[in-house]
C-alpha cells in the first residue's frame, strides 16, 4: 500500500488552506484524502440562515507527467456538496454526490446527512475522505504522476439573483488548490 503525504500549503483566497493531503494506493485503486480549513464569511452564513443552499466542490485530477509534451490527464474525480439549513427542523442538511446537485434533476445517488449545528456540518464539508481517482491498472506505473486537488465554493449553482450579486465580492471567494506527486515506485 503506497502513501504520499504533503505538508500544509500556504493560505489562498479567504484564508483557505489544505491542511492535509494524502494519496493512497489500495488493491482496487488510488485514493485521495484531504482536509481543508477555512472560515465561512458572515455574509455567506446570513444567506444560509435564510434557507438558501450553498455548494462546495472538491475535485482532483491525476496526470501522467511527460517531459516532451504537456502532461496527460489520466483520471479525474469530483465530490459535490450541498449545504442547506432546514428552518422547520432547525437542522443542517449536507448532500454529497459525485455529480453536480441541481434542483431540476433531483439528487440522484447521493449521501445525505443531518447536523445539529453549522459547525458540525462545515467539519464534514472540510474533510474529503477517500476520493477515488481510478484503478491502478488504468493509471499505469510507467511514469511519474502528478495530482492536482482543488476545493471551492461553487457560486454558479446559487439562485440567479445571488450569482449576479456575488460578482466581485471577496466574501464568496473560498478556493484552494494543492499539487502533489505520486512516485512511480508507489504504484508498483
Amino acid at each position: 500500500m503506497g502513501l504520499v503525504t504533503s505538508p500544509p500549503a500556504a493560505a489562498q483566497a479567504h484564508g483557505a488552506t489544505v491542511t492535509q493531503m494524502r494519496l493512497e494506493q489500495a488493491d482496487d485503486g488510488v485514493y485521495l484524502s484531504a482536509a481543508v480549513d477555512f472560515e465561512l464569511p458572515q455574509l455567506v452564513e446570513d444567506v444560509l440562515d435564510k434557507g438558501i443552499a450553498i455548494y462546495f466542490v472538491a475535485e482532483a485530477e491525476l496526470y501522467r507527467e511527460r517531459w516532451y509534451w504537456t502532461d496527460r490527464k489520466l483520471a479525474q474525480a469530483a465530490r459535490h456538496m450541498r449545504l442547506a439549513y432546514q428552518p422547520l427542523t432547525r437542522r443542517w442538511r449536507l448532500n454529497v454526490a459525485p455529480v453536480p446537485i441541481t434542483g431540476n434533476t433531483g439528487f440522484g445517488v447521493s449521501l445525505n446527512q443531518n447536523f445539529d449545528s453549522l459547525g458540525e456540518a462545515l467539519d464534514a464539508v472540510k474533510r474529503i475522505g477517500r476520493l477515488r481517482l481510478g484503478d491502478v491498472a488504468e493509471i499505469g506505473d510507467d511514469a511519474s504522476h502528478g495530482v492536482v486537488f482543488r476545493f471551492r465554493l461553487d457560486t454558479s449553482q446559487l439562485p440567479r439573483p445571488f450569482q449576479i450579486g456575488v460578482v466581485g465580492q471577496a466574501d464568496w471567494d473560498i478556493a484552494v488548490e494543492r499539487s502533489a506527486r505520486l512516485p512511480v515506485e508507489r504504484l508498483r
